[in-house]
């Protein structure tokens, strides 16, 4: 009787094949922001077949300021998300179980760019100054940066005031702070917009200052990853990914188009686009996707070192996993 189930269970099995096996299998990613340059690779992949190419139908999801991209996760509206490490470990620490599982953007594009006539020209010349910092995670890397300069952000002739910037470039146009947090990709071009010239600024990286902090990643939950099929279904999605940003790197403004035609917004603007996207291909380049573990390191170092109130309270276990690059890329 056994037998009989069994051999009844593959005739139907191999009744439906036919329909079954064309269906490709789904991947919804959730973006941290809305659609532009910054998520180029994706587009490409899914604009270029390289998902198709891989058995997969992939759904990509803008975000936005009222999305956050760890909640869309935990619910159940997407199987990956991209998010910045200080977020995601945020997020791992305080109960909600994301791994990295591929790290494509291997360099920061943060930045703090300044108006030159403030007299500012090191970290030290910040003391009496105000300064626009992004929050909701973002602001780990500079108080950290500023613990390890011991400066403080209470503000007065010692410390810096620290502004809560919007994601604009209008305090530091308006004169309301002498510095601004500022990408690379992005805000800094902004800036530039506005009518001011490179010549009136100064900008610091936080990669060169040795606090930057991993932007970007893959992540997914890591119970979804105990799924042999949810991990098959990860190693083609990352391959394919990858495959889209080495296109974008290599194709700058090819895959500016691409992501023009991918915004139903319309609120991107083509030079914007390919500027933001010449920034971008410095930042991915030197990744295949894998994320290596200095970099993983220097990220969690940065953020226990951030004074009093730290982004993680202890080393994290378990935060990424090689497994799924390991498979992609060889």
């Amino acid at each position: 009787m056994q037998q009989f189930i069994k051999g009844t269970a593959l005739a139907a099995a191999m009744a439906m094949g036919a329909g079954a096996a064309t269906a490709a299998d789904e991947v919804k990613l959730q973006l941290q922001w809305v659609t532009q340059a910054q998520f180029a690779g994706y587009y490409v992949a899914l604009e270029k077949g390289f998902y198709e190419e891989e058995d997969l139908d992939v759904t990509i999801l803008p975000g936005g300021p009222d999305i956050a991209p760890p909640q869309v996760l935990a619910g159940g509206g997407a199987d990956a998300m991209l998010n910045w490490m200080p977020s995601a470990l945020a997020a791992r620490e305080k109960g909600l179980p994301v791994v990295n599982i591929a790290q494509p953007f291997k360099s920061s594009g943060l930045m703090l760019t300044c108006w030159k006539d403030t007299g500012i020209e090191g970290p030290q010349d910040f003391k009496g100054k105000t300064i626009g910092v992004w929050f909701f995670g973002n602001e780990y890397p500079f108080l950290s940066w500023m613990s390890q300069e011991g400066i403080s952000t209470d503000g007065g002739d010692d410390g810096v005031t620290v502004l809560k910037q919007g994601f604009n470039v209008d305090p530091l146009i308006q004169r309301q702070a002498d510095c601004i947090s500022t990408m690379t990709y992005n805000e800094y071009g902004q800036v530039l917009d506005a009518g001011v010239s490179e010549d009136e600024l100064v900008t610091f990286k936080y990669e060169d200052m040795g606090v930057a902090t991993l932007e970007d990643g893959i992540y997914v939950l890591e119970e979804n990853l105990e799924d042999p099929e949810f991990k098959d279904k990860m190693v083609r999605f990352v391959r394919a990914s990858m495959k889209g940003w080495k296109y974008a790197e290599e194709n700058p403004d090819e895959a500016a188009e691409i992501v023009l035609e991918n915004d139903e917004t319309g609120a991107q603007t083509e030079a914007h686009q390919k500027r933001m996207m010449g920034e971008i291909a410095k930042l991915t380049a030197g990744s295949n996707g894998a994320l290596a573990e200095e970099d993983f390191q220097r990220t969690v170092d940065t953020l226990l070192a951030g004074g009093s109130d730290p982004v993680i309270t202890k080393q994290p276990e378990g935060a990424w996993t090689s497994e799924i690059t390991d498979e992609a890329l060889n």
